[in-house]
């Protein structure tokens, strides 16, 4: 079952992330955690910059407001977005 944390304007989720895909996009649950597809490479924080980019784009935020608070160096990670709420996150991720 996949979770949203929320806390003050902030809102925390699991994601996993599979670099060098084809094209970036939502790719459904994978477990705990939603499953993004990241068109660039795990090199040099490429993958990560992607990650928070999309994540921003999708929800209406701005990519600084997207941070990456666990897994840097891992497939898994939990996000945390600022300036947000739990319902805007859930319709804009369609989960």
């Amino acid at each position: 079952m996949f979770e949203l944390h929320e806390k003050d304007d902030r809102v925390s989720f699991a994601v996993r992330v599979q670099p060098r895909a084809s094209r970036t996009a939502l790719a459904g649950l994978h477990g705990d955690a939603i499953k993004i597809r990241i068109a660039a490479p795990p090199v040099d924080g490429k993958a990560n910059d992607e990650c928070r980019r999309f994540i921003a784009k999708l929800i209406g935020v701005a990519t600084a407001s997207v941070e990456i608070i666990a897994g840097e160096s891992s497939r898994d990670k939990v996000i945390r977005v600022r300036h947000t709420t739990v319902a805007r996150v859930r319709e804009a991720l369609q989960v």
